[in-house]
């Protein structure tokens, strides 16, 4: 993976696009360090702040879930509350003003295992008391390939689990939400999954998953297809809202973190809009919401270059469309008030 940082993405400077555009960024990451080869070992508040306040009028953030701060000890399920108490405490820190006009983390969402089936409620209300205000549910990465490039997250068919399914019902009954990562030939399951659990509001992370490297490097035909017809069945499902975004990560294999000179606005925008035009079109503007993926997609691009693009390529759609992508469906979806 790139390691070329902020140095590297300095080499492609741009004025930013429409800055009085309202923007809640409904998905990046902190953490105090990451150990794996990536470019951004550190992204905390500072981290943020400096690609928030690039240029883009940001109004608030969803943090989400990254492994990070767990607590070291006490009952395996009860470990993911030290990752919201890290971050209600990052959050609580920006409330101040210091870093910004934006609300960073002004929604969280944190991890509980909904195999715990009946018994994930009291990881519930241990990760809803570390956020009083701000917790609004959990990811849970069902990740699941063939594609020994890929980290396996959980077992072969787990949508499909009595258990996780029962967990997953006890969430919709607290009205929390939940956020889906996989690998995209999984969004048929999610589209059963999410008929089983019609009360409760999903969200499907980075265009579905779309993975063109290992096993699936040279297989666009192939591909495409089978990432087409799995967004067309999990749009169908109106409890279903998509992030586009996610597609500066090597993975999705546009081998942006590659290029001697960091990729600019018009050229992301022309190579991102096929895929993000397809989600639109199926999910409409008011399930659809551009995300940032940050630092994950920062291997790619700046903050800056980014949101210039998903300006660029969201050009044709109306005003009120517009604002659903870049503020209005994240805000309701993640119940924020800015």
């Amino acid at each position: 993976m790139a390691t070329q940082g902020n140095d590297w993405l300095g080499l492609t400077k741009e004025t930013t696009l429409e800055p009085e555009i309202p923007i809640c960024d409904p998905h990046h990451h902190f953490w105090e360090y990451r150990p794996e080869p990536v470019a951004y070992q550190r992204y905390l508040l500072q981290e943020l702040a400096d690609d928030i306040n690039s240029g883009h009028n940001v109004r608030s953030t969803v943090f989400l879930e990254a492994r990070s701060s767990y607590r070291t000890d006490g009952p395996e399920e009860m470990r993911p509350v030290g990752e919201v108490e890290f971050v209600e405490a990052l959050a609580a820190a920006s409330a101040s003003g210091q870093y910004g006009p934006g609300r960073p983390a002004a929604a969280i969402m944190g991890h509980a295992d909904l195999k715990l089936a009946g018994h994930v409620g009291r990881v519930l209300e241990a990760l809803q008391a570390a956020s009083p205000n701000r917790f609004r549910g959990i990811r849970h990465n069902v990740t699941w390939s063939p594609d020994p490039e890929l980290e396996n997250r959980e077992t072969e068919g787990i949508l499909a689990d009595p258990g996780f399914r029962e967990g997953a019902r006890i969430l919709a009954s607290k009205g929390l939400c939940l956020d889906v990562m996989l690998s995209f030939p999984q969004m048929p399951q999610l589209a059963d999954f999410a008929k089983a659990v019609p009360d409760l509001s999903i969200i499907l992370n980075h265009i579905g998953g779309l993975s063109r490297v290992g096993i699936y490097a040279n297989r666009d035909t192939e591909v495409t297809a089978a990432w087409r017809d799995g967004v067309a069945a999990v749009a169908a499902c109106p409890n279903v809202t998509v992030k586009l975004g996610g597609m500066g990560m090597p993975r999705m294999g546009f081998d942006w973190h590659t290029r001697a000179t960091p990729i600019g606005s018009e050229e992301l925008a022309e190579s991102m809009s096929p895929w993000m035009s397809y989600c639109i079109e199926k999910f409409g503007p008011d399930r659809s919401m551009f995300e940032s993926n940050f630092p994950p997609d920062k291997v790619s691009f700046s903050y800056n270059v980014m949101y210039n693009a998903f300006k660029l390529l969201s050009k044709g759609y109306s005003d009120s469309e517009r604002a659903a992508m870049f503020h209005g469906t994240a805000t309701r979806v993640y119940r924020i008030k800015d």
